[in-house]
């Protein structure tokens, strides 16, 4: 079974599994799975780099370069696979473990201040209007300031002709995932207090070859959902409708209630990666693969599962130890993100006209942005309860003035 442990903030700080053996032999003491900290951390990373390629990248965005590169372009279609879905698959877990160990009202009165917190004081403070304002300057020519342009912040909601972004631009993360934690939490109890079919379920999958099947689910809805845009729900949200990021919230609850789940992808990781691999090698040969909506959207799925199974399977393996730093980066976590589009942007917008070489540039941006970034967690917003409070951060007893221990 899994056992509880208490997350930081959103998505999942930690987690205890027993080991992939045996009950005759499994530890009467649960133990501590770090790679699921380390993946936390080194995916909000990976936020970040992807969102400075979209500053590069050939497709449309809030701020541009002027010069655009190729390899961003590839770097975008390959992130777009994994990214967010590995973001819904790691809270889908804390989910389950938070249930398994508090009431389900104590659950929504977490999920509220961790997300919806966050959320509002993003929408409505300085976080997403800065967005919007950039938008308006680099698009249509908004000749003023952003104190002057914050009024007209608030003329039509953004997917409705205005500005006021109601999603939270790219906190719709948080919007979503705070609706999928309310319409899921009697599924979730009800399948926690039915531990031997679960058991029985996860028997089956744990054969081999079996864990490859969870990316049928996701092939199904993104069939429907991709002929569909309502209310800007279509694949421009990370790259995946709005309506299949529920498939992987799921699919992350089925792999917290045992711990058979992610022994599998460990043994499959290889697999998946030759995986990976066969479609890059086919794509090479035959690009119009992808000109076939069914054929495009169920490489799309297998490709997207495959990386999972890889991220889950090696991270598992090869990162499932303590570090120094891991404490205070699962806790910067959602700082981070509500905050780095927003700097990105702004950065992007101010050295518009610098033009040195594009890797220069790339380099120049993702470095400034997360130095950014870190200066403004660690000197505004982590010593202070109130900053805690409205960054959807756990109020700390004690604030370290080193980050962690040397």
């Amino acid at each position: 079974m899994l056992y509880p442990h208490p997350p930081d903030s959103v998505g999942l700080a930690g987690g205890y599994f027993e080991r992939d053996m045996p009950e005759e032999h499994q530890p009467t003491s649960p133990e501590r799975q770090y790679f699921l900290d380390w993946l936390r951390v080194l995916g909000t990373i990976a936020v970040l780099v992807f969102h400075v390629s979209k500053y590069f990248d050939s497709g449309g965005w809030i701020v541009k370069n002027q010069l655009r590169s190729p390899a961003t372009d590839i770097v975008i279609f390959t992130m777009v696979l994994w990214i967010m879905p590995l973001f819904f698959i790691l809270s889908a877990m804390s989910s389950v473990i938070m249930l398994r160990q508090r009431t389900g009202a104590r659950y929504l009165r977490d999920r509220s201040l961790r997300l919806l917190v966050p959320l509002v004081f993003a929408i409505f403070v300085v976080i997403c209007p800065i967005q919007s304002w950039v938008w308006n300057a680099y698009h249509a020519g908004f000749p003023g300031g952003f104190w002057s342009f914050y009024p007209h912040y608030f003329d039509g909601w953004v997917h409705f002709g205005g500005s006021f972004a109601w999603m939270g631009h790219h906190l719709w993360y948080l919007e979503e995932l705070f609706l999928l934690s309310l319409l899921t939490l009697p599924l979730i109890q009800g399948l926690l207090r039915a531990p031997a079919a679960l058991s029985k379920l996860a028997a089956i999958t744990a054969r081999p070859g079996a864990i490859l099947l969870l990316a049928l689910p996701v092939f199904g809805v993104e069939m429907v959902a991709n002929q569909y845009d309502w209310f800007g729900s279509g694949p421009n949200n990370g790259g995946w409708s709005l309506f299949s990021y529920p498939v992987f919230f799921l699919i992350g609850v089925l792999l917290a209630t045992d711990p058979r789940y992610i022994a599998a992808c460990e043994r499959h990781r290889f697999f998946a990666l030759s995986l990976l691999v066969a479609v890059g090698v086919a794509l090479g040969l035959r690009p119009n693969l992808l000109e076939t909506y069914t054929v495009a959207l169920l490489l799309k799925a297998i490709s997207s599962w495959a990386f999972l199974i890889v991220i889950l399977g090696f991270a598992r393996r090869y990162l499932n130890r303590p570090a120094g730093f891991l404490s205070y980066g699962n806790r910067a976590v959602l700082p981070f993100y509500v905050l780095h589009q927003t700097v990105i942007v702004l950065i992007g917008y101010l050295i518009l006209d610098w033009n040195p070489s594009l890797g220069v540039k790339f380099l120049a941006l993702l470095l400034s942005s997360f130095a950014t970034i870190m200066v403004i967690y660690h000197i505004g917003i982590r010593p202070f309860r109130t900053t805690q409070f409205l960054f959807g951060m756990k109020p700390a007893q004690r604030i370290r003035i080193l980050p962690f221990p040397l």
